[in-house]
């Protein structure tokens, strides 16, 4: 029973740490923050996932990337085509959510939905993710 409420108090205290080394550096801790890929197959696609993202504040900002070739393997075949790539800024907390969000509404049968942690940035810019992006 203890271990139970230890591990259900965990997220609880890895907030409030994070929250009190943020408050007293003025920063947040590498890995806090992150980007995403998503793909998509042309631009309208791209934005209607993009608005999609954004309309249930998963992200602080998504970029749209021009279209740009893609090479790759699907059901053992080399297949070429050109694609849009979503660059997706937001909590790192909030990839496991983004990524079952995006792969309901995204169109591919299986959309290239990963992401890389932040490890360092400007620090007023990554207070502004936290700021527009809810917490969990």
């Amino acid at each position: 029973e203890v271990v139970v409420l230890s591990l259900l108090a965990y997220p609880l205290l890895r907030s409030l740490a994070l929250q009190l080394h943020s408050a007293v550096t003025g920063s947040s801790l590498p890995g806090t923050h992150s980007i995403a890929f998503v793909n998509c197959l042309n631009e309208q696609i791209a934005r209607d996932v993009a608005r999609a993202i954004m309309d249930k504040k998963l992200a602080a900002c998504v970029n749209i990337l021009p279209r740009s070739s893609a090479l790759y393997f699907w059901k053992g075949e080399l297949e070429e085509s050109t694609e849009i790539l979503l660059l997706v800024t937001t909590r790192t907390s909030k990839i496991g959510e983004l990524s079952d969000y995006v792969r309901s509404i995204h169109p591919f049968e299986i959309p290239e939905i990963i992401s890389l942690p932040i490890d360092q940035g400007n620090p007023l810019y990554l207070r502004w993710i936290e700021e527009n992006v809810p917490r969990d």
